[in-house]
Order: C-alpha cells, then sequence, then structure tokens
C-alpha cells in the first residue's frame, strides 16, 4: 500500500516538473557564467556534483517546487530525489555567509542555520501527511555554505553536507561546461 503512494507521488512530479534533467542541467550552467543569486550558485554546485555528495540519488522528481498540490504557501522543495533504495530524498539548500562578522551577524547564521533544518523536517512531515508516504521512506538532507551545520543533523536522522564560499567560487570560476 506504502509503495502504491510512493508511486503516486512519482507520477505527480513527472507532471508538475517538466523541465528534463539536461533542461535543468543548462540552467544552473548559466547560473554558473551569471552568478546573480548565491543560493542558485550553491544549488548548480549541489545539482552538478550530486553523484559526490548524495550518491544514493537516482532521478530528479522536483526542483523549486511545491510538493502538495501548487500550495507553495506551505512551502517548496529545493530538491527531491528519487533513491537507490526506492525512498524520496529531499534537500534543503541553504547559502550562509559565514564571512560576515559582529553580533547581528552570528544571529543571522544561527537563525538561517535553524531555518534550513526546520524546512527540511516541516517538508517530510508534509509529504507524510499529504501524500500518505511513510516517514521511513522519507530522508532529509541539509546543504549548506556553513561547515557549522555538520553536526546539527545528528539528532535529527537530517545527512548535512556543506561547501566553504571559498571552494564554491573556485568551482564556479573553474566550471568548464563539458564536465
Amino acid at each position: 500500500m506504502i509503495a502504491n503512494e510512493l508511486n503516486k507521488f512519482v507520477s505527480y512530479c513527472k507532471i508538475i516538473q517538466p523541465q528534463s534533467r539536461e533542461d535543468i542541467k543548462k540552467f544552473f550552467e548559466g547560473v554558473i557564467l551569471f552568478p546573480y543569486d548565491k543560493e542558485l550558485l550553491l544549488q548548480a554546485y549541489l545539482f552538478l556534483n550530486l553523484k559526490i555528495l548524495f550518491p544514493w540519488c537516482t532521478e530528479l522528481l522536483l526542483f523549486e517546487k511545491s510538493p502538495i498540490a501548487d500550495y507553495t504557501d506551505l512551502g517548496k522543495c529545493d530538491f527531491v530525489y528519487l533513491t537507490t533504495q526506492g525512498n524520496l530524498f529531499i534537500i534543503e539548500t541553504k547559502f550562509i555567509d559565514t564571512a560576515a562578522t559582529g553580533a547581528t551577524e552570528r544571529k543571522r547564521r544561527n537563525k538561517h542555520r535553524n531555518k534550513v533544518f526546520d524546512q527540511v523536517m516541516t517538508l517530510k512531515s508534509r509529504f507524510s501527511e499529504y501524500w500518505n508516504i511513510d516517514k521511513e521512506q522519507l530522508e532529509c538532507g541539509v546543504f549548506t555554505t556553513d561547515p557549522e551545520v555538520d553536526w546539527r543533523g545528528n539528532g535529527v536522522n537530517v545527512i548535512t553536507k556543506s561547501i566553504s564560499i571559498e571552494h564554491l567560487e573556485a568551482w564556479r570560476r573553474g566550471y568548464k561546461k563539458d564536465n
């Protein structure tokens, strides 16, 4: 029964996510050439280096879409992938400015760290409730520019990965389209 609900969700995604993997790759390559948004650059890195970061992810089901019809007020997923185990893997990304200093910036960073975990856990619950998918079939990941989040996922069963802003920028400068 549960697998049937997951299959319904996968079928739904194929309808609302009309872009092919190749179309999304071209979009992200454009972001790399003209990085007008730091969050999109982080997402481009994740998308183009997925097999290194989250090797169990196989098929992109959703990118920047609501998992619940068109109710974007209930939250959009940055990425939802099907995994090699037949589960869903929800990934939220957050560009966190780690270079800024001062008390206000420390507070902002901490708010962003908490927010990205809240987002992914809330999406997991909404997936489970709306689509009637067993929470055991829903896995979560967070990808940021802040290594401080790496340990935060342990207690809440969220897989965390990060890249430094410097490494992200070096990757962008060195990216070749034929990768």
